[in-house]
C-alpha cells in the first residue's frame, strides 16, 4: 500500500541527519566500516546522460580516484524517482546501496501519493552541488522571451506544449510559473530529461524546463535557444539571457540541487564516512573546476546542515504545489 508522507516525518529525517554528523558514532574500540573490495551501489532515479547522471558519475569516479573506492552507477528511472528512491529505501542499512537525488525527493510526496517516507525510511547524507535551471525552445520556434511565451499561451490555452519527468521538479516549477503568470500550456511526461530535450530538438513539443548542464550543448551548438534562466541572478554561461525573475516573475528562483541519501539506520560511522567521501570530492579543487566548468555549483552541504536546508526546501514545494494546485497528470 502506498504511504503518504506525514508532515513531521522530514523533521526526524532532520534529527537523523544530525545524528549521522556526530551523535551516532560507532561504540568505542569497534572497527572502521569498510567496504574494500566491494562496489557500493550508488541508484540515479533518472536515465543516463541528463545533469545528475553527469554529475554523479564525476564523483564516484574522483571516490575512486582518492579513496580507492568502487561505486557504480545505477540507472532506476520511473514513476518520476519514485522507483529508484523505493530501492534505496527497502535496501539493507549497510553502506551498499545509496540514493542520488535532487530536488524531486521533497517535491514528489506533495503531489501524490509515494510508496516510501523520506523521514522515517531514508537518512538525508550530503549535499553535493547545485546547478540553474533554463527554459528552452527549438532554434526555428517563433519564441524569443517569456513574455513571447506567455502571450501565446494566454492566446491560445493548452497548445504550447512542455515535458519532463512527471511530479518532478521541472514540471512543477514550470506550472509554478504558469500559475504565476496566469497561462495554461499542456504537460508531457518523459522518462526524464534527455527524452524531454530530444522532443524539443525534434519539435514535437514547445518548451524544455531543464537544468543547465543537460542543455549546455544543444544550446552552444545553435540548435536550442535559451529563452531565460531559473536562477537569482544571470549565470556566466549565458550572459545576455535574463532570468525568469527579470522577465517578469518577481522572486522566481528554481535551482537544481543533488543529493546522497542513504537507507535509515544506516549506522552513524558509516554515514560519517560516506559523507565525508562525497563532501571531500565534491569540494577538491580538481574537481569544483571541472563541475564549475559545467555550470555545477560545488555545495559540500553535509549531515545536519543539508538536513536542515532539506526541511526548508519541503517547506517552500510544498506552498508552491498547494498554491499551484498542482496534482499528478
Amino acid at each position: 500500500m502506498k504511504r503518504p508522507r506525514s508532515g513531521p516525518a522530514i523533521v526526524a529525517a532532520t534529527a537523523i541527519a544530525a545524528a549521522a554528523a556526530g551523535a551516532l558514532l560507532a561504540p568505542a574500540g569497534a572497527p572502521a566500516w569498510s567496504q574494500a573490495g566491494q562496489s557500493i551501489r550508488l541508484i540515479v532515479p533518472y536515465p543516463p546522460g541528463g545533469g545528475i547522471d553527469v554529475l554523479a558519475r564525476i564523483l564516484a569516479d574522483e571516490i575512486g580516484r582518492t579513496q580507492g573506492q568502487s561505486i557504480v552507477i545505477e540507472n532506476r528511472p520511473g514513476a518520476g524517482t519514485e522507483i529508484g528512491t523505493e530501492v534505496v529505501a527497502r535496501a539493507a542499512p549497510d553502506g551498499k546501496t545509496l540514493l542520488f537525488n535532487n530536488n524531486a525527493i521533497v517535491i514528489l510526496p506533495h503531489v501524490r501519493k509515494v510508496n516510501y517516507d523520506l523521514g522515517t525510511e531514508l537518512v538525508p547524507v550530503c549535499n553535493t552541488a547545485s546547478t540553474p535551471t533554463v527554459m528552452v525552445v527549438n532554434s526555428n520556434s517563433p519564441y524569443h522571451t517569456v513574455q513571447d511565451i506567455v502571450t501565446a499561451a494566454r492566446a491560445k490555452p493548452g497548445e504550447l506544449t512542455y515535458g519532463s519527468a512527471p511530479a518532478g521538479l521541472m514540471n512543477v516549477a514550470f506550472e509554478m510559473l504558469a500559475h504565476q503568470g496566469e497561462f495554461k500550456a499542456t504537460f508531457v511526461p518523459f522518462g526524464g530529461t534527455p527524452p524531454a530535450l530530444n522532443a524539443v530538438l525534434g519539435e514535437h513539443i514547445t518548451i524544455g524546463f531543464v537544468d543547465y548542464p543537460a542543455a549546455a550543448g544543444h544550446i552552444q551548438s545553435g540548435k536550442l535557444r535559451a529563452v531565460a534562466v531559473g536562477a537569482r541572478t544571470r549565470i556566466p554561461e549565458l550572459p545576455d539571457v535574463p532570468t525568469i525573475a527579470e522577465s517578469g516573475f518577481k522572486d522566481y528562483e528554481i535551482d537544481v540541487w543533488y543529493a546522497v541519501f542513504a537507507p535509515a539506520k544506516t549506522p552513524g560511522d558509516v554515514l560519517s564516512r560516506v559523507s565525508g567521501w562525497f563532501k571531500e570530492a565534491s569540494l577538491s579543487p580538481a574537481i569544483r573546476s571541472r563541475l564549475t566548468g559545467q555550470a555545477f555549483h560545488p555545495l559540500g552541504q553535509c549531515g545536519a546542515a543539508f538536513a536542515a536546508y532539506l526541511k526548508s526546501e519541503d517547506d517552500k514545494f510544498g506552498r508552491a504545489v498547494r498554491d499551484a494546485n498542482i496534482k499528478q497528470q
